[in-house]
């Protein structure tokens, strides 16, 4: 019988494992990833380098990753690096580095490809892959059923190892929804493979929050309903669910707990957005802190302009973010005259949209946004900067 064949590959501790390629030294110690600048390690007149630790960090930033190693201590992704340093404080803390990941990330999907065409991108270090009509995937391999899509899944493993030199874990499912559930369960370089008979004595153990869709607030809701694992969700009354949820949401609960998931794999998504931001170390102010800011903002259109050349793309619209201190989220953005994507014409579009706000709050985040996306290659040419209306545009800060 021919079976489908999802996989989900996630790569291990992403962010830190490029970082352990740079700094070898930092193998099997614990190391998380969310610091600036300030934070790159130092090269000392011996050659060695000195790092800085969580214990000495202050301020509100977040870790973006951690090792294993460091994760044993209870740091895990978006953690408060002040929390983070209360439980390790010997920790190791690294600047984030974004072009480094991306490297790493086309490098990988790249390897992937030569081994799994059909892939559906999710992200800097996951993708789902179908394997089901891959040479060999319906086979079996001595007495295992599905050794032929295992050996699949160990060739792809090895492949991105040998293209970047780190490893992924991959679940192997009928479908995305499992999948997504099955490349965590045997981290790092795990291969887990479940059909429809394991979905009791795998799945439902796990907690009903590991399902990719309930989030904190339905996470929180069913453990106040007295569900907290997926076999209970399972068990649920489908119309009581309903009664709960709503009829959508109610209904998908009970196929999720049940490992039912028909969704294709989206191969070819055109990008509708892009975007870039940054959450500063301490609360800035437009005029207290005005050069800084302008420094920070000129560098975030740039990058945005990178983005959109590099993967092709012109917008109609732009738009800036702002998050106050009191953590509320302001946001504007202008419709375009012409399609652009170049850095001086993102910049000035932008300080129009931040002119629109108040600016009497200090602030910790900030962004730039580019909307309604074309192909460049789709246009007769590309948008060019815009002239200014009375010479260079002045941002408030």
């Amino acid at each position: 019988m021919r079976r489908r064949w999802i996989a989900h590959l996630d790569m291990d501790a992403f962010f830190a494992s490029v970082e352990l390629l740079r700094y070898p030294e930092l193998r099997g110690l614990p190391m998380v990833v969310g610091g600036g600048a300030r934070h790159q390690p130092e090269l000392q007149a011996d050659g060695t380098r000195r790092f800085a630790r969580l214990r000495d960090y202050a301020g509100r930033g977040v870790a973006t990753t951690a090792t294993y190693e460091a994760r044993a201590f209870g740091v895990h992704s978006g953690i408060g690096l002040m929390k983070a340093a209360a439980l390790a404080p010997d920790t190791v803390l690294l600047p984030v580095d974004f072009d480094a990941y991306r490297h790493n990330s086309r490098l990988f999907k790249a390897a992937v490809a030569e081994h799994a065409p059909l892939i559906e991108d999710r992200g800097i270090d996951e993708i789902y892959m179908d394997l089901t009509d891959l040479p060999g995937a319906q086979d079996a391999v001595g007495d295992d059923p599905h050794g032929g899509v295992r050996a699949i899944a160990l060739r792809i493993q090895h492949a991105v190892l040998a293209a970047t030199g780190l490893s992924c874990s991959i679940g192997i499912t009928p479908n995305k929804l499992l999948s997504k559930l099955a490349s965590d369960l045997h981290k790092p370089r795990g291969i887990t493979l479940l059909t429809a008979v394991d979905i009791p004595s795998v799945i439902w153990p796990l907690p009903a929050r590991r399902i990719n869709g309930i989030g904190p607030k339905a996470s929180a809701k069913l453990d106040a309903l007295g569900i907290r694992h997926i076999g209970e969700l399972a068990a649920a009354e489908p119309h009581w669910l309903i009664e709960q949820f709503g009829q959508s949401y109610g209904r998908w609960l009970t196929d999720a707990a049940h490992g039912r998931d028909d969704r294709p794999l989206v191969t070819e998504r055109e990008a509708k957005s892009l975007s870039r931001e940054t959450t500063f170390e301490r609360d800035l102010h437009a005029r207290h802190d005005r050069a800084e800011l302008g420094a920070i903002f000129t560098w975030l259109c740039e990058r945005l302009a990178d983005d959109l050349q590099r993967k092709g793309y012109v917008a109609k619209s732009i738009g800036a973010k702002m998050r106050l201190d009191d953590f509320s989220i302001l946001t504007r953005e202008i419709t375009l005259p012409a399609y652009l994507c170049d850095a001086p014409g993102i910049r000035h579009h932008a300080a129009l949209c931040v002119k629109r706000m108040p600016l009497d709050r200090r602030f910790r985040l900030l962004g730039v946004r580019a909307g309604h996306l074309m192909r460049a290659d789709a246009l007769p040419a590309p948008g060019t900067a815009p002239e200014k209306e009375e010479g260079q545009l002045v941002l408030p800060f």
